[in-house]
């Protein structure tokens, strides 16, 4: 990157902040860049150098810049506050982020309280800690790094050689933050026990926990700032009532300070995100690219991992590209190890001359005392054999470096349960690319780098799981030709990426995982039977991980092993020596169980352990006739990144840790995973759905409308899913199945919301439904979204509708955007049942049912209570004319669409219906003959079908309660 950005002074000016980028440390800027963000959202650079004798006393340094929020007319600038330097790779060193603060850009008040917060929040802390940040953990054991802990200034710093793993941990407990700190975290403890706080655990939301806690606590305000996210509004009120009162009639507003909570956590405690000023962290050596440092660094880095992109876009727009710096999420940790180039020679003899060597299968790590072996007698009676004990020490150690990085994508990115399978682009949930990278400690260019690539992500089927079970089944959706779309499209990326694919799929063949595990072999079945990828068949292994390991036999993982070493040996490794890549990895394995977390860290344990004793046998190394055979620092580095890809995906450490770190199982480690997967559970029904809304917004996949989405239903729907494709499926499935005279004209199609029961107006859940219009009939059918299959529908006969009204259609009060007048609009079409007129059920075999419109609730009006006839009732035959009016209620689907990018121009809501009631009144009067002198009546007329003041007395006390109580665990 030019300049090499290491620091980035921030404080308050007239319009806005002045951030000066600074070369080397103590050297005085060359220039600043003014940052001016007006009401359009624009960053717009001041050229002069400004900001000299600005007061210091409201400022402080931050060490790089993580983007602009924006939501709800409010901005925030997120910066690095604090950091950690965890690796050095080619000579750079990489850092994690340990801190950020958000400082409002409202205005100068806002800003200038924000930025003296966070700078005493700083120094207070720097004071408190006296150099020790954070290292204890209660209730877990500490351990030694050479890592050095938060870097305060830009001096090169030695390579981690020490065990990774405290970066990972928790850094403080609970009981720690709001007891024994008592004093200085008094009010965060209130904030977090009262009603109107969190009333979930969001220190382990996103899987991450916060190493610090609040000092005030959050108020709803446009003046919201962080000390590193400690503090989310330490500035002042001055925002006025006027401010609040905006707020408070705004979904997104409403939700600011959580969102604000959930930005911090993410971008800073949960120490996840990784960043390096002037080295490529985004590219493994496989896909490596020589950066050119005429260019910026965001400008040749790999998009998939580019976790900031959407965020800082306003900084590249406005040409500051030395303020852009990407962040990665994932893992990186190193390790530096030792090997013996001589190591003692195996002694024949112990175990006879035809069996294994001791040596082999005797644990030499230095930290274990070695034991004697039973002395043999020798044939001339004497025992003069050497003990292991009297073996010298070998002087010809060889030091080596290993360096573990794992990417996670920023495609169908989010957590367990809410972001399960593939998208329609093919891309899959927990996609993580994971390189282990053996080299010399000092990375000289004249020593060979040895990089193996593996892969982990959801099976590329579409399927959802309840998070309301601790064994949910899963449900795979869709038609199969739709997943089979998706899956090639999938291994198409892959292949395009790592070349050959190797796949081993480790769920039960048996029981409710073998459900997707099934789809899984048929769809690659056939894509193989039809070619494969690329004219090449793609490499299935099914091992069923619980099976073959029953009774904590983890070890059995060397029958996987087993049956795809020689594969994975064509594939190789890369390697590179004097920047030049000698030999390329030519495939990938990809690893995936049901959440790609815990089975699939210790078979890529494995797995990354056989590839670094090939990679050592090219150095003359064999790894068998080593002292350290248990390679303890391997397996605690594997078990720290499956520990980090698990928070990130599913809020807690990974399971099966305890055999991935000591390669044993017992009782207390069964015990742990028990504890963690009620922690699991929790996480997943109250802390992922706001989480999962925040992820998809700061990655720019939705608009602040998702919180709208969100305060209504606490939920929020799946971007990636291109709703309008599906529901342009839906329209064109029902035309084919539904409209049986080939000489009906089609005249259009649309997807709107229905009462669950037919001739209802009010009757919960709405369903979003498709309606058709031919020349002669209106359809309207009930789609199953899962399989794509019309599961009924209804036709009424153009000639027998008597009315069309449209207006307020208002079916629930709960929310802003619910009791809008103008977003909630529909029509009801009343009309005579008769002969033609018929209702088809697909029940999935030879015959399908049809309701006789006698079991139908009918009424002169229409009904507003749930129907009680219900499907039981359904018996085979026509219906049968009838002089009763019914209805036909329909309610339009909501304009603002919080997907980010839309494939159609909205209509608003009351021009939707508009449209339609018009279409349905041309073809109904087309067909009409009027006498002469006589004037044609209209169809179609204005009125609330559901006011505002009648939804309101129909809102039930226990709906509102249920409504409260989902808010508050969920909002």
């Amino acid at each position: 990157m030019p300049g090499l950005v290491r620091k980035l002074l921030i404080f308050a000016a007239v319009d806005g902040l002045i951030l000066q980028p600074l070369a080397q440390k103590g050297q005085r800027p060359a220039s600043a860049a003014k940052i001016s963000y007006n009401e359009q959202h624009s960053i717009a650079p001041v050229t002069k150098d400004e900001g000299e004798g600005e007061d210091s006393s409201k400022s402080f340094e931050a060490f790089g810049i993580v983007g602009l929020l924006t939501v709800s007319k409010s901005s925030f600038l997120i910066s690095i506050t604090r950091r950690q330097q965890v690796a050095i790779v080619q000579g750079k060193p990489i850092f994690a982020i340990t801190e950020v603060a958000l400082t409002p850009l409202a205005s100068r008040a806002e800003a200038d309280a924000a930025i003296t917060h966070t700078q005493k929040s700083l120094q207070r802390k720097a004071t408190d800690n006296n150099g020790l940040e954070d290292s204890d953990t209660e209730g877990e054991e500490e351990e030694v790094s050479t890592v050095s802990d938060d870097v305060e200034d830009d001096e090169s710093h030695p390579a981690a050689v020490g065990p990774v793993t405290g970066e990972h941990k928790r850094s403080s407990s609970v009981a720690e933050d709001v007891m024994a700190r008592k004093g200085g975290y008094g009010r965060f403890a209130k904030k977090w026990f009262s009603k109107k706080g969190w009333t979930a655990d969001q220190r382990r939301n996103l899987g991450m926990t916060a190493s610090e806690s609040d000092d005030n606590p959050p108020k709803v305000t446009t003046a919201v700032a962080t000390d590193g996210g400690n503090d989310i509004s330490g500035a002042s009120t001055t925002a006025g009532s006027s401010s609040k009162d905006r707020m408070d009639k705004d979904s997104a507003a409403s939700l600011l300070p959580k969102l604000l909570r959930t930005t911090q956590i993410l971008f800073g405690t949960s120490r996840s995100f990784y960043f390096s000023y002037d080295y490529d962290i985004t590219r493994s050596l496989l896909n490596r690219q020589i950066l050119n440092p005429e260019l910026p660094l965001h400008t040749q880095v790999d998009p998939l991992f580019f976790w900031n992109m959407k965020i800082i876009q306003p900084f590249i727009d406005a040409g500051q590209s030395s303020f852009v710096m990407p962040l990665m999420q994932g893992f990186i940790g190193q390790q530096e190890f030792e090997m013996d180039t001589e190591p003692p020679k195996p002694i024949i003899g112990l175990d006879g001359p035809d069996q294994k060597s001791s040596m082999e299968m005797t644990d030499m790590s230095p930290s274990h005392k070695i034991p004697d072996p039973v002395e043999v007698p020798a044939t001339d009676g004497s025992s003069d054999i050497p003990k292991f004990s009297d073996i010298p020490p070998s002087k010809s150690m060889k030091p080596y470096l290993i360096t573990l990085i794992s990417r996670r994508s920023v495609k169908r990115a989010g957590l367990r349960y809410l972001r399960r399978g593939v998208d329609d682009e093919g891309h899959t949930a927990n996609s993580v690319e994971t390189e282990q990278i053996l080299s010399d400690p000092e990375w000289k260019p004249s020593s060979k780098v040895h990089s193996f690539v593996q892969i982990r992500g959801s099976i590329p089927v579409f399927f959802s799981q309840s998070p309301f079970s601790f064994k949910p089944v899963p449900q795979v959706q869709h038609s199969t030709e739709t997943n089979y779309q998706a899956f090639v499209k999938h291994f198409e990326n892959v292949s395009d990426r790592y070349g050959s694919v190797q796949v081993a799929s480790l769920v039960e063949r048996h029981g409710p995982e073998a459900i997707v595990g099934d789809k899984y072999e048929q769809l690659m079945t056939r894509l193989n039977e039809s070619g494969g990828i690329k004219g090449s068949p793609v490499a299935f292994e099914w091992f069923d991980f619980h099976s073959a390991c029953r009774g904590m036999k983890f070890e059995n993982v060397s029958l996987l092993m087993d049956a795809l070493g020689e594969k994975l040996d064509t594939f190789g490794y890369t390697v590179e020596q004097d920047g030049i890549q000698v030999s390329r990895q030519s495939g990938v394995l990809r690893t995936n169980c049901m959440d790609c977390l815990d089975r699939t860290n210790v078979v890529q344990n494995s797995f990354g352990k056989r590839a670094l004793e090939l990679q050592l046998k090219t150095e003359g190394i064999d790894l068998s006739l080593q002292q350290d055979q248990t390679a303890q620092w391997f397996n605690i580095l594997w078990a720290d990144n499956g520990d980090a890809i698990s928070k990130q995906y599913a809020s807690t450490a990974a399971l099966k840790g305890d055999f991935t770190r000591t390669r044993k199982r017992d009782y207390k480690g069964a015990l742990t995973d028990m504890g963690l997967s009620i922690s699991r559970f929790y996480s997943g029904i109250v802390n992922d759905y706001f989480s999962q809304a925040a992820i998809d917004f700061l990655l720019g996949n939705v608009t602040s409308v998702v919180f709208e989405d969100f305060e209504t239903s606490m939920m929020s729907r799946d971007p990636a899913v291109s709703m309008y494709k599906m529901r342009q499926q839906a329209i064109e499935a029902c035309q084919k199945l539904v409209v049986a005279d080939e000489h009906e004209e089609f005249i259009g199609g649309w997807t709107l919301l229905a009462p669950h029961m037919p001739n209802t107006i009010k009757s919960m859940p709405f369903e979003e439904s498709v309606l058709l219009l031919t020349d002669s009939g209106l359809y309207s059918c009930r789609f199953d979204w899962n399989l794509e299959k019309v599961s009924s529908f209804e036709r009424v006969s153009l000639e027998h509708i008597i009315n069309i009204k449209y207006g307020t259609y208002i079916t629930s009060t709960l929310s802003a955007s619910q009791a809008d007048e103008q977003r909630n609009v529909g029509f009801v079409v009343t009309y005579t049942a008769g002969a033609n007129d018929i209702t088809r059920v697909n029940t999935r075999s030879m015959s399908s049912l049809s309701r006789p419109s006698t079991d139908l609730p009918s009424s002169t009006s229409p009904s507003t209570s749930t129907s009680t006839s219900g499907l039981a009732s359904l018996i085979q035959g026509t219906t049968s004319a009838t002089t009763t009016n019914k209805v036909l209620a329909l309610k339009a689907l909501p304009s603002r669409d919080a997907a980010a990018e839309g494939h159609e121009s909205r209509l608003s809501e009351v021009e939707q219906v508009k449209t339609i009631c018009a279409e349905i009144e041309r073809m109904v009067l087309h067909g009409q003959v009027v006498e002469v002198g006589t004037e044609r009546r209209a169809l179609v007329e204005g009125g609330d079908i559901i006011s505002l003041a009648e939804a309101r007395k129909s809102t039930g006390l226990l709906e509102q309660l249920g409504h409260s109580f989902k808010k508050l665990i969920w909002a």
